[in-house]
């Protein structure tokens, strides 16, 4: 039986930064292999508690390292330019005006949103919104506020 995994979208920065991360993952997943086969000497293995602490520290990273090259797996990587010029897509920053203030907003693919740093997923209710849309359109959001009129000013 074959599983079909979801495109994930992720920036070239973002995959970058995957791929640091797996590569420090497998080397630290090493090192731990040898703390072990070290507490192991110690004997009695449930009273050692640097054993049970790298098994815990092994279990996290090799768990990591699934995540990691699952999402490698399946990620598309994207550049912020839609096929259609001027055109919302993954990977564009979009300035938009709202209740009067502009935002400025990344969409990105749901493993590198930060909503804090501006960065949204394609996926959240704005995001899907803002999809297709280009310089001039308006969209509306039900939020818990009530409505949200936004206004796209500008796509990069």
């Amino acid at each position: 039986m074959t599983v079909e995994t979801a495109t994930m979208y992720i920036s070239k920065e973002g995959l970058e930064k995957l791929q640091k991360e797996l590569s420090e993952l497998q080397v630290q997943r090493v090192e731990i292999t040898q703390k072990i086969k070290e507490a192991r000497e110690f004997g009695d293995l449930s009273e050692n508690a640097e054993y049970q602490e790298a098994r815990t520290k092994q279990s996290f990273i090799e768990g990591r390292i699934e995540e990691i090259e699952a999402i490698l797996k399946s990620a598309q990587v994207v550049d912020g330019r839609s096929k259609a010029k001027g055109v919302i897509g993954v990977g564009s920053e979009v300035v938009v005006k709202a209740n009067g203030s502009e935002k400025t907003y990344k969409l990105t693919g749901s493993d590198e949103a930060s909503p804090l740093e501006g960065k949204i997923s394609h996926e959240s209710p704005l995001g899907q919104a803002l999809m297709g849309q280009k310089v001039g359109d308006k969209v509306t959001l039900e939020t818990p506020d009530g409505k949200k009129e936004y206004t796209i000013l500008k796509v990069g």
